[in-house]
């Protein structure tokens, strides 16, 4: 399983150490190997002064995965540990299916973690949790380990902590202290907890013949939800009568990735032939190149794409491929810039490793690391845009804080790979536009799905291409 992702035992070590005894030439076997037995001789004598003379006697399990997250931490920004509850946590999330109280937070200019909206349908919505409700406390029924009352503040929490601890077996309760505008205090809600599904992908008609498609991750069924969401706008637009589509929006506006097949699959939803992405890596198995095929594709009907800085990763492989082919034109502002790819490895006692295998590139050779996709036509919007399906940007269970979202993108992060190409960020955009009442970049895009001017011009940069 791979993945694009908006943040280790010594067998593992001895692994690295092998691997590159095998990859290197005889000549230098003898060397390397040396100074691979100094190095661990080196962190032996090390772990044993820990054991002996620290101030507090400390397990060999704490110490061994300690080593391990700082041994990832000086890689790069993308690969991590991940213990057995977050490699569990990292599952439920590709499948989109989890139990929980469903609501999708963040952290509130309060301190406190603040819902966005809860799910409908989900125990959050029926026991009338509200958006903006500020969540004061969380008290499990179960404390986790460490707690010494029987709730705690949000103020301390953070966000993957907070999904953590409102997490847990189905039909389990959970009490929240709340806090709504009006309250002078908080107010509990007791909620069991169910299973919640998490739906990637949602639509609608902006227009009769003009449909907009949203996928906010991308997980294990995005595919094919795209598939029965598309029949269903042109079953559904006339009472069952079937409606050719004139044009449609792709939505990708904060979308942090996820599968790097489910990517692959989307692309090649509107693309009939030509490459989607290659990935190249030091082995053999990471190099490769996705294509496309023409079975099941879409009519070519006008497409355009929304981005913004927090389009990462699989977002940004299908701007990519759909741009580099001249099958749309991409809108909004220059995506997040993480072109790596993580290669997810399962441990033997329920953890996992999640390792930076490969970077990928665009059907015309460019790397989007560091520099993203550039938009075909600029639209900034001056504050986030509501998302025009009213839901919040990432539906899933927690979202990263919409300002900071805005603020980084991969050039920020430390360690990130730099990028080589020098023509990774050519593409120049048309024009920008202003904010207006409302979503100015799915307003923008639909006047330029009707505007044939560009696609004409798109068509005629496709035949050149071909030729």
């Amino acid at each position: 399983m791979k993945r694009f992702r908006t943040s280790w035992i010594l067998t593992f070590l001895f692994g690295v150490l092998a691997s590159s005894v095998v990859l290197s030439t005889p000549i230098g076997v003898g060397a390397l190997a040396a100074t691979a037995y100094e190095e661990l001789d080196l962190f032996t004598s090390v772990l044993s002064l820990i054991r002996k003379s620290y101030v507090e006697s400390i397990d060999d399990r704490t110490l061994v995965r300690g080593a391990i997250r700082g041994m990832l931490s000086e890689l790069d920004p993308h690969s991590s540990y991940l213990d057995p509850e977050e490699f569990r946590e990292m599952q439920i999330d590709t499948r989109g299916e989890f139990a929980g109280i469903g609501i999708e937070i963040v952290k509130g200019e309060l301190g406190f973690i603040e819902v966005i909206a809860p799910i409908e349908g989900t125990p959050a919505f029926r026991a009338g949790i509200q958006a903006k409700d500020q969540i004061a406390e969380i008290c499990p029924t179960l404390r986790p380990e460490g707690w010494n009352a029987d709730c705690r503040s949000t103020k301390e929490m953070s966000l993957d902590e907070a999904v953590r601890y409102m997490r847990g077996r189905k039909g389990t309760k959970l009490t929240l202290q709340i806090l709504r505008a009006d309250w002078k205090m908080p107010h509990p809600y007791v909620i069991v907890r169910d299973i919640v599904k998490v739906e990637s992908v949602s639509g609608k008609l902006l227009e009769p013949g003009y449909a907009y498609l949203r996928i906010r991750q991308f997980q294990e069924r995005t595919d094919k939800d795209l598939r029965n969401i598309l029949e269903a706008l042109r079953r559904g637009a006339q009472r069952g009568a079937a409606v050719e589509l004139r044009g449609l929006v792709l939505d990708l506006r904060d979308n942090p990735g996820g599968l790097l097949e489910q990517a692959v699959a989307v692309a090649d939803l509107w693309l009939d032939s030509g490459v989607i992405v290659q990935t190249r890596g030091r082995l053999e198995s990471q190099t490769q190149i996705f294509s496309a095929r023409p079975e099941a594709t879409e009519p070519h009907y006008p497409l355009v794409v929304l981005v913004n800085e927090g389009s990462a990763s699989a977002s940004e492989i299908v701007a990519g491929a759909l741009q580099d082919q001249h099958r749309a034109l991409i809108l909004g502002t220059p995506t997040f810039g993480k072109g790596s790819v993580q290669t997810i490895y399962p441990l033997g006692d329920g953890s996992g490793l999640r390792l930076t295998t490969a970077l990928y590139y665009t059907p015309s050779d460019r790397s989007i690391q560091e520099v993203g996709i550039a938009p075909d036509i600029l639209v900034v919007l001056s504050e986030t845009a509501p998302n025009s399906d009213g839901a919040a940007p990432d539906a899933v269970a927690a979202t990263p804080d919409a300002s900071q979202r805005e603020k980084l993108r991969e050039k920020d992060l430390e360690r990130h790979f730099s990028n080589q190409d020098p023509g990774a960020n050519a593409a120049s955009p048309q024009g920008a536009g202003s904010s207006i009442e409302g979503d100015a970049q799915l307003a923008r895009a639909l006047e330029v799905l009707k505007s044939w001017t560009y696609f004409e011009r798109l068509k005629l940069q496709s035949q050149a291409t071909a030729q």
